[in-house]
């Protein structure tokens, strides 16, 4: 048979049986129960059959302990969500009526109750069903509620055994009953010392409170103490070893004084022959200076003399050159010394020659190379005293224009004479 799922807000309030132990507040059942219900398995009699009871074959009345004692008020929110739809707000005694009325018969919720009470007290059941006899059941209930532990798994235990007579099913009623109200009662005195103790907790918190605060000050005071002490410690042993360090040396002195009579003559003697030391080294350091530029001044005197020997046979050699060798042309000088421009510009015009200079890219601009190249007959590059741009371009303009160029690798003027030279006795 299926069953009609029925939102919760479509039945009324009146609709809803309040079950308590004993009875039935607001009617009989309803439209709500109805459409919960499930087939009702055939009852089973205790005496004859060794079977547990499901929870809807126990006494109705006994259904309000069971699901008070034996679910939170959450869980059981959370278990009748899984077959029903309740507003978030719906009242934990309203859950619990309802509980308690499905579990008459056999109903969805019913079936999800059974399953979880048997899932989570399987260890305590499995310990009950080795129990064959009445008086042996009550006497598992009785030491179950001597020590306090596990009363909700030992009512499930006891309530659903085969064995549970009417007697015992009502003692264990009675029991539970007591139970309910002693604790109760626990724990409204549990909630009066609750507040009590919150208030001497206040107390207590800020009393600590106060004494922390003076345990820090104490502390601070007791580390700035203890630093202080270290620092006056380690002062007194300063000074104590320099009066130690001190008296030694007196005594050492003393003894050295007595051993040595003439020890000042001899301190004074040392301190001259210090000093003497001092100066020897310093006249040392000077001679070496003075050796120094000796040799300097005369690598010097050395290189003016073969600059003198050079530039006279320079002069020689210009001298030597035939005047109107070059017969009136345009001879082009890229690079050399700056200072030996004037010498060959005379070299030139003494071989009855024009002459013309560009330094090779040093200062002046190389496109400038292109226009004195073009106006001169003969190029003399001197490829010590150029950049390597200017050197490639005055050979490329020279191959390309067929004029005649000769690369000398010395800057002297003699180099440059015998350049011309050469120059002047071709045809």
């Amino acid at each position: 048979m299926s069953v009609p799922d029925i939102p919760f807000w479509r039945i009324s309030m009146s609709d809803f049986p309040f079950h308590v132990a004993g009875g039935v507040f607001g009617g009989g059942r309803s439209i709500f129960l109805d459409a919960l219900s499930l087939p009702v398995e055939p009852s089973v009699s205790t005496a004859s059959s060794s079977r547990r009871r499901k929870l809807w074959e126990i006494s109705h009345k006994f259904h309000c302990p069971v699901i008070g004692v034996c679910f939170e008020c959450d869980e059981l929110r959370r278990l009748m969500n899984k077959v029903m739809h309740l507003p978030k707000d719906a009242a934990d005694f309203l859950l619990h009526t309802t509980a308690v009325g499905c579990c008459e018969e056999r109903s969805r919720l019913a079936d999800v109750l059974q399953k979880t009470l048997e899932k989570r007290y399987q260890l305590t059941i499995r310990q009950f069903a080795s129990i064959k006899t009445d008086s042996d059941l009550r006497l598992a209930w009785k030491v179950a509620c001597k020590e306090g532990r596990n009363i909700p798994a030992a009512l499930w235990a006891c309530w659903t055994h085969p064995d549970c007579t009417d007697q015992l099913e009502q003692e264990i009623y009675a029991d539970i009953h007591m139970i309910q109200h002693q604790l109760g009662a626990h724990n409204r005195a549990d909630q009066n010392a609750m507040k009590a103790l919150k208030v001497e907790n206040v107390g207590l918190y800020q009393r600590l409170e106060s004494s922390q605060a003076e345990l820090e000050e104490l502390r601070r005071k007791m580390a700035a103490q203890s630093s202080q002490s270290v620092q006056t410690i380690a002062q007194l042993r300063a000074e104590l070893a320099a009066t130690g360090a001190r008296a030694l040396c007196y005594a050492k002195e003393s003894v050295l004084r007595d051993a040595l009579p003439d020890l000042e003559t001899r301190q004074v003697l040392a301190q001259r022959l210090s000093d003497t030391e001092a100066r020897a080294k310093e006249a040392r350091l000077q001679a070496e200076e003075l050796s120094r530029e000796v040799g300097r001044l005369r690598d010097f005197a050395k290189h003016a003399e073969e600059t003198i020997e050079s530039l006279t046979r320079e002069d020689d050699a210009l001298a030597a050159l035939p005047e109107d060798q070059l017969s009136g042309k345009c001879v082009l000088c890229v690079g050399g010394r700056s200072g030996a421009v004037n010498s060959y510009r005379e070299v030139v015009e003494q071989s009855g020659g024009h002459f013309m200079h560009h330094d090779g890219g040093l200062e002046e601009s190389l496109h400038r190379i292109d226009g004195v190249l073009a106006a001169a007959d003969i190029v003399i590059c001197q490829v010590g005293c150029i950049s390597h741009n200017a050197y490639w371009r005055v050979k490329e303009l020279c191959k390309r224009t067929g004029k005649p160029c000769m690369f000398v690798k010395s800057a002297g003027v003699t180099s440059f004479g015998r350049a011309v030279n050469e120059f002047g006795k071709k045809p």
